[in-house]
């Protein structure tokens, strides 16, 4: 029941409307509700919230490509994430062109496959760049070898490999490249009325640029897409405890080798004694027999120590650690 107007606010109303403050047309048009066109053929199963976290995830992924890429490439590798966008398969299979490099993806343990699209002048600069050369696009765009298309499988496996651990807070997914197509029509993987998300990144190779398109379709998602939103990615994102860190540098340093050598003692002498030393010559030094010595981590003096032997061999017995302070 909307709210009852007091006699003081209904002659103030009616002073209005004599005056023309207040005009009835105004109000009418105010009261209509806005009515917002939906498309039953184009269904909008992404939010602007999935798409948003769709573009997190492959920021992060971003970040993995330029400090992976470059190692095979032997390039710099810039990558930038430009857009996400909703739309029917049809539209972004009609909007390839022949050839076109289609990596098929199996998104394991969801159902179905995405496809990682890469331009065509990209593939031709990696082609090159893997074979020694400079990494320049062909000025002739042409169908693709065979040779060449397994020179790129490479490089595109890698960065299927390298989707696991931007979606680790979502799902723990187990991607596996299942083939690479050069024509679209053989890349139908979904109805072309499904919907699907878009996630369009900027990639430079060296000075070479262009587009990687991954298609997410929503059939794919779907068993996740409640978990696509930021609160939800924000909440599990898992936060390394320092202690981790801690144990595992521990652990790479206990398998470090290092050297360690014990000094005997230390003497000064001319060149010219230095150059006639026979053997039989006695060099004398500044320790005595019974002196402790000075055993060295690296060119660290750290321990003092007893000569002696172990078996056959010689050997030091440690008898004082020496600390930082002294």
């Amino acid at each position: 029941m909307g709210d009852v107007l007091s006699q003081n606010e209904i002659d103030s109303l009616l002073a209005a409307l004599t005056t023309g403050e207040l005009d009835v047309e105004e109000i009418k048009e105010n009261n209509e509700k806005q009515v917002k066109n939906y498309d039953f053929a184009r269904p909008s199963k992404f939010s602007k919230e999935h798409l948003r976290t769709l573009e997190i995830i492959f920021e992060h992924y971003g970040r993995l490509l330029s400090t992976n890429l470059p190692v095979y490439l032997r390039k710099n590798v810039q990558v930038e994430v430009m857009n996400s966008e909703a739309v029917t398969y049809s539209e972004f299979s009609n909007a390839l062109s022949n050839p076109v490099l289609l990596g098929i993806v199996n998104f394991a343990p969801l159902q179905g496959n995405i496809i990682i699209e890469m331009a065509s002048s990209l593939g031709y600069c990696i082609v090159d760049r893997m074979l020694g050369g400079r990494g320049e696009p062909m000025d002739k765009v042409r169908e693709f070898s065979e040779i060449e298309l397994l020179i790129i499988e490479r490089i595109i496996i890698v960065c299927v490999n390298l989707l696991r651990e931007p979606w680790e807070n979502v799902v723990d997914i187990h991607p596996r490249l299942e083939r690479i197509e050069t024509n679209s029509q053989y890349a139908q993987i979904i109805s072309p009325s499904e919907m699907i998300a878009i996630v369009t990144i900027n990639l430079k190779i060296g000075d070479v640029e262009g587009l990687m398109n991954i298609c997410l379709p929503f059939i794919t998602l779907e068993d996740v897409i409640d978990k696509l939103n930021t609160k939800y990615w924000y909440a599990n994102m898992t936060a390394q405890d320092d202690t981790d860190y801690k144990e595992a540098i521990e652990l790479l340093i206990q398998k470090a080798q290092i050297p360690v050598k014990a000094v005997l003692g230390n003497s000064v002498i001319s060149v010219n004694d230095f150059a006639t030393l026979q053997r039989g010559d006695i060099i004398r030094l500044d320790r005595k027999v019974d002196d402790e010595l000075d055993v060295y981590v690296g060119n660290i003096r750290k321990f003092t120590a007893l000569p002696g032997s172990a078996g056959d061999d010689y050997a030091v017995r440690i008898t004082s650690v020496i600390r930082e302070e002294q």
